[in-house]
């Protein structure tokens, strides 16, 4: 172990980066977000083998990210006298148990207690990763780190979609839920390894949620964010309905869509950077606007896969700046709170996917899929539209702010 990881992070400065911990963090979002966004991919033959609808089965993302909400607003202030390295590693055995849990859950019930103790660790660990993440660097790498966290974001995507879908097809959805236990043993051996110890900082207390929110721009970029990424989600939980359904495609052409759409969310998130420097607003702005003109021609243009490839390549573009331009919002925002910041972001997102799944399901039963994805456009404009007329980003230092 290097001299910077044999340091207690709340000490002293990091000398020099400690780019083996930002990996082992990089490999707890990966593992996290894989699992969230199975059942995306493999909907269809959960469905059918738990005897269940394909909306029911999507409750399934929408019981994780409920959890997940309440797990991201209460982990710093439950959690104050935990070392930071332990509860990493306690959240990445809790994922362990969760896909363990889901790959022999006979019935709804049991799925849904699985995906509640992802919920738990999701929140939490998700909470936590950028403001610890900051700490392994010195300040002027943190842009860098960043990126590299967010980058497990679009792995996970890349693998959760086409992968989970392909290999659900040849070995079963429940062994794919098992090859990601598997991958989360992995992510615990290299975070023991690589993690240096890291107490609390800040103030943990539930009082200072509400002190955050009531700084200025905070609440209302929070609200942006959310409905920025529960248009995301509505799309991304039924893409696979929409495939099958509309586009009329089978399994192998289904994977290699979702195959694109992955790579493109890896190359987005690796461009939002240049993006997000050049002009923050730009970047908030333009990503909602984008998938939301994505939207509106996955549901009007005619039903050629060739055309809808291109379309949702496009839609995993987009949206692989979204979190690193949120996130990079937020350090400039509350660079004194970033824990509790931190975590108010990820309940704004996971009650998101909440109303993405949940509003969308409630929707593909009584309109269809096209319903659900036109509903997802009209959030994905009234979020453009509060960055457009409500936060502002002052030159010289980006920092967002409500405009008065």
């Amino acid at each position: 172990m290097s001299d910077t990881l044999a340091v207690d992070a709340t000490q002293a400065p990091a000398i020099s980066p400690a780019w083996a911990a930002v990996g082992s963090m990089t490999l707890g979002v990966f593992g996290l977000v894989t699992a969230e966004f199975l059942p995306a991919s493999l909907l269809t033959p959960m469905a059918a083998d738990l005897g269940i609808t394909e909306g029911t089965a999507g409750q399934a993302v929408t019981a994780t990210a409920l959890v997940a909400m309440a797990a991201s607003l209460l982990v710093s202030a439950v959690t104050q006298r935990i070392d930071r390295r332990n509860l990493m590693v306690a959240f990445s055995i809790m994922l362990v148990i969760s896909n363990l849990i889901v790959a022999f859950a006979p019935n709804l019930p049991l799925l849904i207690l699985g995906r509640v103790l992802l919920g738990l660790a999701l929140g939490g660990f998700w909470a936590m990763s950028a403001a610890l993440t900051m700490r392994l660097v010195p300040e002027a790498m943190i842009p860098r780190a960043l990126s590299i966290l967010f980058s497990g974001v679009s792995a996970a995507t890349i693998f959760a979609a086409p992968v989970g879908s392909y290999l659900g097809h040849l070995v079963g959805w429940r062994a794919v839920f098992l090859l990601a236990a598997a991958m989360g043993v992995v992510t615990i051996i290299a975070q023991i390894v690589t993690l240096p110890r890291m107490a609390p900082t800040g103030t943990a207390r539930l009082r200072t949620l509400v002190d955050v929110l009531r700084r200025p721009g905070v609440a209302l970029g929070m609200s942006a964010a959310m409905l920025a990424f529960a248009g995301h989600f509505a799309v991304f939980t039924y893409i696979r309905p929409f495939l099958e359904t509309v586009t009329g495609i089978g399994i192998n052409a289904l994977s290699g869509i979702l195959l694109g759409f992955g790579l493109a969310n890896f190359v987005g998130t690796l461009a939002a950077g240049p993006l997000i420097e050049r002009s923050l607003k730009a970047a908030l702005l333009g990503m909602p606007l984008l998938m939301a003109a994505l939207g509106v021609a996955l549901v009007t243009l005619q039903a050629d896969p060739t055309v809808h490839t291109l379309l949702f390549a496009l839609w995993g573009f987009a949206f692989g700046g979204v979190p690193v331009a949120w996130s990079t919002w937020l350090t400039r925002a509350v660079p004194d709170q970033t824990e509790t910041a931190g975590g108010l972001l990820v309940a704004s997102v996971q009650l998101a996917i909440s109303v993405g799944a949940a509003g969308g399901g409630a929707i593909l039963a009584v309109d269809g899929v096209t319903g659900t994805f036109a509903a997802a456009c009209l959030l994905l404009v009234i979020a453009a539209l509060i960055v457009l007329f409500g936060v502002r980003t002052l030159p010289g230092n980006g920092r967002a702010t409500a405009l008065h």
